[in-house]
């Protein structure tokens, strides 16, 4: 993978602090973004790296793949997902995402086909109205199922339906809106999930978030992560399956980043982020973090990406995204989402520096080296 020679991307340098991205400039839809940061979006060799495509004003999302080998970037206008869902096999390069009460897959070839995974059992939706089968996909430490956080009629039901056809099985089910549930990296019977902003379905009203950490073991109840009702943001796994990682602060300044035992209240871990944060993410060392940042939130309010080496404290700004105040930064969910790829090797977010939607790359050798 060289980004300097590749005709599918074009280097943009920040003009404050010097740092160059690598932006797709090679595009397959109007909007191309990068994948929710709790998902992983790049292979570990570097092969392939898959993005969200978007033609507005159709509000569905599809997939993109970069194929680094063959230099070609190719869409698939099949993938079209609900919520944030797709998951990536960081060792075939193949994608599973949710479409309806089905999970399908496919390879990144242009000629691989496409395959229903597993569908929730009809007798369990019946007639409801089905909004969302995962908010986004993970699967469990042994590969034999995916997390199911789904939402159809007056209630959201939690599950693991296996990747071999089985049987969906239930886990609990819930009269509110519960969401990003993610399964534990090293644990096939243990998940993390949020409490999420309830749109009741038939008032139209909006009832807040009090307690936002949860857990949940196969065959018990849920629990929450904190003993007093806590309200945070932005949750994810650590890789040791111990502790999980959130944004904290009240909601209109959130300004560190807690790394949490799962199973002690008091052990926590504080990462002070030079300004505002709304999503973060650590190598898997917790020697680098990077996160993006906004004064006022707003679907497609201005934002910037910073990274931080935490052993010198060392902060870089990678980009300071203009808003998008119009039909597309309102719909497509354009926040940054930074993340670490591919080993910890790259980063890869959105940004709008150039005036449009853009899938970015950074490597994280040369922020190091900064």
């Amino acid at each position: 993978m060289n980004l300097n020679t590749s005709k599918l991307f074009s280097p943009w340098t920040h003009p404050e602090t010097g740092v160059t991205l690598y932006l797709l400039t090679k595009k397959v839809a109007p909007v191309q973004e990068a994948f929710y940061f709790v998902n992983e979006s790049m292979t570990r060799d570097a092969r392939y790296l898959w993005f969200y495509c978007a033609f507005p004003p159709a509000l569905g999302r599809t997939l993109g793949v970069i194929d680094f080998e063959h230099d070609e970037v190719r869409h698939f206008p099949e993938t079209q997902f609900q919520s944030a869902s797709p998951f990536l096999d960081t060792e075939t390069g193949a994608v599973t995402w949710g479409s309806g009460p089905s999970l399908w897959h496919r390879g990144p070839g242009p000629g691989d086909a496409t395959e229903c995974v597993n569908t929730l059992p009809s007798d369990l939706i019946g007639k409801r109205h089905f909004s969302r089968l995962a908010t986004h996909l993970s699967r469990s430490a042994d590969g034999r199922a995916f997390f199911i956080d789904a939402a159809f009629g007056l209630q959201w039901v939690f599950g693991t339906l296996p990747v071999d056809g089985g049987d969906f099985e239930l886990w609990q089910r819930f009269d509110r809106n519960y969401n990003h549930a993610q399964l534990s990296p090293t644990d096939p019977d243990l998940a993390l999930f949020a409490e999420e902003n309830h749109p009741d379905p038939i008032t139209g009203l909006s009832f807040p978030i009090l307690n936002r950490m949860w857990l949940i073991r196969r065959g018990e109840a849920a629990r929450p992560v904190f003993s007093t009702p806590t309200r945070v943001s932005h949750e994810w796994w650590d890789p040791d399956g111990e502790h999980a990682w959130c944004v904290w602060g009240n909601e209109a300044w959130r300004t560190n980043i807690r790394r949490q035992h799962t199973d002690a209240d008091d052990e926590v871990e504080k990462v002070q982020w030079p300004s505002h944060c709304w999503h973060a993410h650590a190598t898997v060392d917790n020697r680098y973090m990077v996160a993006d940042s906004n004064d006022r939130f707003y679907r497609g309010c201005p934002s910037t990406v910073g990274f931080l080496n935490r052993e010198t404290g060392a902060y870089t700004e990678l980009a300071r995204n203009p808003a998008m105040e119009n039909y597309i930064g309102a719909n497509y969910h354009i926040d940054p989402h930074p993340r670490f790829v591919s080993e910890d090797r790259f980063i890869v977010f959105t940004t709008t520096v150039r005036g449009e939607v853009d899938l970015a790359v950074a490597q994280v050798a040369d922020l190091i080296g900064r």
